[in-house]
Formats: structure tokens, sequence, C-alpha cells
């Protein structure tokens, strides 16, 4: 039975014939984090905010019992509206030759329809948007339809919220008809080539490549570098600190894949790079105590450890927010003193209100002027208190003064003073921490309890907790506050084993 081909389908064929036919014959084979995940529902937001742009408008998406689109209502019910000239139709199906699309917005205008692709993203620049509109047009163009234009209604980053969403503030319409335009003569013959990968039972040869990672990093990346013989049981030339991908494939390419290959080779690397290769091939960790010891020279006491946890939807959820803007939520504060002794404070939000000014005012009662604050990565730190600085000019100059005076624990680490082979070529905390202490249960975020062991869940879960039941609030904001809780314990016992290994 031959197989359709829909407009998703026809831009993975764009990106690579490989992938296409992966995702039909072997989709367990693809890699779908969570990140891609928020991605995905965020679109499905934005999609639906969108759907207002220019008026009333008749939505056709129809389902079968089981959940699946049902295709066959749709077209349908797209030409219900196209004869009773419907302004505005969302989710407009049509099918033609096998090949079938659903159009975001389908505007009428100027005798015709004009195309309104719409994303979740703040750029018109990506070229394989141009690839999916085209391929709407011809399919579209194909079944009677006079496309009148083509267009991709994205975020404007730019957009500030005040008050109800302004949808027309908040998207841009960016004209793609020059990129549609070339793309256009080519879809028929894609079209043909891309139904013939669909219904062959055999897997494309297609060599890892740059198509691998952009526009965007392919779900069957993994997969592709297994078959061809890569196999992650040691340190890589794609392990290597900051090394950009094109360099890592033509390294391959060459032949100069395993550190020992690596160290024979004439590649040119940097102090960190030759830190990196040479303690894993010797077993060994690089430790420069001079450096450490100028490092901790620059601290007093009492020193507060800082972390903010954040979200940042597309859809700005209070006034005075943009979209995508790290909004913190969420902080926690070891106070070290110079005995040793601790003292810990932390802040959440509701997830119903904007958490921003009660974060903020007990930060400065917190942290008071003047004194020594620490964050592991200091410009995601300094960035949001300079943003809550600017938001609230009565605490401006406060917040300003911690900002001023955050020290950078993720430094000494860079700078390569400390280096250990399980650090695997990454200095976040989350893999310095566990090479510093590998034996040590309660520094291991795995064995957080709840729902919430790294930044990317901490930011998905808390805009869901004011939907939960009572106990599940209490359970995930429990969660929450161990998991951040954490982070600046670990940056405490990292401060701790610095100063050890200076001695």
């Amino acid at each position: 039975m031959s197989k359709g081909l829909s407009k998703s389908k026809y831009t993975n064929f764009r990106k690579c014939p490989k992938c296409l036919w992966l995702g039909v014959y072997k989709p367990e084979e693809q890699v779908i984090d969570a990140s891609t995940e928020a991605r995905f529902t965020a679109g499905n937001e934005v999609g639906d905010l969108a759907m207002g742009l220019f008026g009333p408008f008749t939505e056709v998406s129809a389902y079968t019992p089981d959940g699946r689109l049902d295709v066959k209502a749709m077209l349908s019910h797209t030409q219900d509206c196209l004869d009773n000239e419907v302004e505005n139709i969302c989710e407009a199906s049509f099918s033609f030759d096998g090949c079938f699309c659903a159009v975001d917005i389908l505007h009428k205008q100027d005798g015709g329809y004009a195309i309104y692709e719409v994303k979740s993203s703040t750029s018109a620049d990506k070229e394989v948007y141009a690839q999916d509109v085209a391929f709407q047009k011809w399919v579209l163009t194909k079944c009677g339809v006079n496309v009148t234009g083509s267009y991709l209604v994205c975020i404007n980053n730019e957009y500030v919220r005040h008050g109800d969403i302004d949808i027309h503030q908040l998207f841009s319409i960016n004209d793609i008809s020059e990129g549609v335009d070339a793309e256009y003569p080519q879809i028929a013959n894609n079209c043909k080539l891309a139904k013939e990968v669909l219904n062959s039972s055999k897997e494309p040869s297609i060599a890892v490549g740059s198509q691998c990672q952009d526009p965007y990093e392919c779900a069957f990346k993994n997969y592709c570098m297994r078959q061809e013989g890569f196999t992650e049981t040691g340190p890589s030339v794609f392990d290597l600190y900051r090394l950009n991908y094109e360099k890592k494939l033509e390294y391959w390419r060459d032949g100069i894949i395993t550190f020992p290959e690596i160290a024979k080779s004439d590649i040119k690397l940097s102090n960190i790079q030759e830190i990196q290769v040479s303690c894993t091939l010797e077993n060994t960790n690089h430790i420069d105590k001079k450096g450490i010891r100028n490092f901790l020279d620059s601290l007093s006491y009492p020193i507060y450890h800082l972390d903010f946890e954040t979200m940042m939807p597309v859809i700005p959820p209070f006034d005075g927010v943009r979209p995508y803007q790290q909004t913190p939520f969420q902080y926690s504060l070891h106070i070290e003193h110079k005995d040793g002794t601790l003292e810990h404070k932390e802040f959440l939000g509701d997830s119903v209100h904007d958490p921003r000014r009660a974060l903020a005012e007990q930060l400065c009662h917190d942290i008071p002027k003047n004194v020594c604050s620490m964050a592991y990565n200091k410009g995601f730190e300094c960035g949001r208190l300079n943003e809550l600085a600017e938001y609230f000019p009565d605490l401006a100059d406060h917040l300003l003064n911690i900002s001023d005076h955050v020290v950078d624990l993720l430094e000494p680490f860079r700078a390569g003073y400390c280096y250990y082979p399980a650090m695997g070529g990454s200095f976040s905390i989350k893999s310095v921490l566990p090479a510093l202490f590998p034996d040590d249960p309660k520094l291991d975020y795995h064995n957080l309890p709840g729902c919430v062991h790294n930044g990317g869940e901490a930011m998905d879960i808390y805009p869901q907790i004011a939907k939960m039941s009572s106990q599940e609030q209490e359970e995930t904001r429990e969660s929450l506050l161990r998991y951040c809780e954490l982070d600046t314990f670990a940056m405490v016992k990292l401060l701790s084993k610095l100063r050890e290994l200076a001695r």
C-alpha cells in the first residue's frame, strides 16, 4: 500500500531522506528529549492562539474515536468552507496525489487565499519554513486554490505584555514568498523522490553529516552514528570541549576518533582540550593549586551561594514579561560562614501570581549589600538580578549591588585549574559534582525524591502546579524545593573540595 506524504514528512525528506524513512520504519530509534516535547507543547499553544489573528475563523480539525486525525472529515469540511467562502479557515486540509497538508491559517484575500504558517520560533530566517510552505502552496494549487501569498507567523520577541495578551503585537507576520518561490519548482520532483523513499523497504544509505545537526539536531543522529561504527565505549572526538560539530565530523572522516588517535595526530588543541585528553589517557586529575588559591583568595565570608530556577514560556504569563524571557520563580540560598556553619533560605512562587516582586523583596532581605555571593555560571544569576532591578526600580540599588558582588564558581573549572577525566569535557555542575564526589548518594541528583531532577523538569512542572490537586501541589513544591536546595548545597561542597585540593 502506498504511503502518503505530509508536509512534515516532506521537510524531513528535504533535511535527509534517511530521516524520512526512519521516521516511518524505525520510529523507535529516535531520541526525543524533554525539551523537544516542551517545544511541541508550546507550538500547539501558539497555534491555537494565532487562529484569531484575522478575526472569526472556522477550525476544521477532526479526530477519529481512537484519537487520530480524521483526514476524510477534514477534507470534506474544508471544501464546505471554500464553497461558502469562509474568510479564515484553520487547519484547512487538502490532498493531491498522495500528498496531504493542513494549513495553519488560510486567509481569504484578493480573489484567493493566502497561506499563513504559524511557528513558535522568534526567527523568520529558517529555510525549512519556506520548504514547508512551498509544499503547502503546491498541494493547494494542484487542488485548484488560487494561492495569493505565503507568510510566516512567528513570535515577536520584543513584545512586552501589559494587560491581556495582544496577539497582533505578540505575533509578527513575515512575507516569505521569495523563499517559497525558490523551493516551488522542485516540489513535484521532490515529492516523487520522497514517495519512492517512503514506499521502499530498503533503508537509504546516507552518511552522517552536517544535516544531522542543521538546521536542528536530528532525532536519529545517534542511530546513524552507531551504524557507521561509532560506539560510546570511550571518549571520542565528539566529547572534545568546545569543538564545533563540523570539525568533529572532519576529524572523524579522517580517522581521528579516539583520544589516543587525537593525541598522535597534529590536531591543534586548546589548553583545556589538551588537559582533557592527557588526563583521560593517563587516568590522572589535573590540579593547578596556584590557580585555585588565587580564586579562593578572591572570596570573603560569609559566602551566599545562590541559585535561581526560571521558566521561559513562549506566551508571556505576566505583565512586563517578553516571550521566552527567563522569569525566576524560585531560589535557594546557602549561607556559608567562616567557621563552616551553614544557613539555608529559600523562595518558591505559587505558579498563579507573578512571583518576581515577592522573590526580589525576599532576596534583598536574605542577602545584605556588599557581601560575597556565589553562583555557578554567574552570567545566568546576574542576568536575572539585573532584569529584576530594571523592573523594580525601588529595589534596583540593592539588587544591582548583589549582582556586582557575585563570584563565579564555574571559573576555576572552566579555567582548567581542576579537571577530572570523569567530567567528560563538560564543566556543568551536573558533570563536575559526580566527578569530584562519585560515591556520595546525597549529591546524586538521580536520588532526589519526587518529579524534579534537573532544571528542565523544574521549568516545565512549575506552571502546572496551580492545576494540580492539593496533595500533588504539596509533593511537587517539595520536589522543587529539594532540587534547588541541592544546587546550592552542591556549590558549598565544590568550594570545600577546591579548598582541599589547594592545600
